[in-house]
């Protein structure tokens, strides 16, 4: 039987592109651990994405994972099937224009095949503990370069 691990997570990016961080929050059998990263000249997508990434690559084994985010980008591209659409199509979307950051979904559609996962949206700024939480860890990464 797969244990039941929560994720959380948030990016975030002052001007965009600039200077921007990921958190994650990941959760099992009441133990929590966080993680935290950035780089000096990104997207908040690009944040969004590896927070959910890096926070999947910290997993020893495969899981089942309710991973909850207030990233449209992230969970409409993966339940709607944008993302494999994407990959499908040689990385361009539906209009024929290229998708962007096809490095990082390549790599999170890898990671999402290891582990059963669900999304869970919630909005963004709007008191959500675990979501504010890793607001504040991306923030802070990225302020403190």
């Amino acid at each position: 039987m797969k244990k039941f691990v929560e994720l959380f997570t948030d990016g975030a990016c002052s001007g965009n592109p600039g200077p921007g961080g990921w958190g994650a929050i990941l959760r099992y059998a009441g133990k929590e651990k966080e993680l935290c990263g950035g780089d000096s000249q990104t997207t908040n997508n690009r944040m969004e994405l590896l927070a959910v990434i890096n926070g999947l690559k910290a997993l020893k084994e495969p899981c089942v994972v309710k991973i909850t985010t207030d990233s449209k980008y992230v969970s409409d591209a993966v339940t709607l099937g944008w993302a494999k659409s994407w990959q499908q199509n040689g990385w361009k979307k539906a209009d024929k224009k290229p998708a962007l950051n096809s490095d990082l979904w390549q790599e999170l559609l890898d990671l999402l095949d290891m582990h059963d996962v669900q999304f869970n949206w919630v909005k963004g700024h709007a008191g959500h503990p675990e979501n504010e939480r890793c607001d504040a860890l991306a923030v802070n990464f990225y302020k403190n370069f």
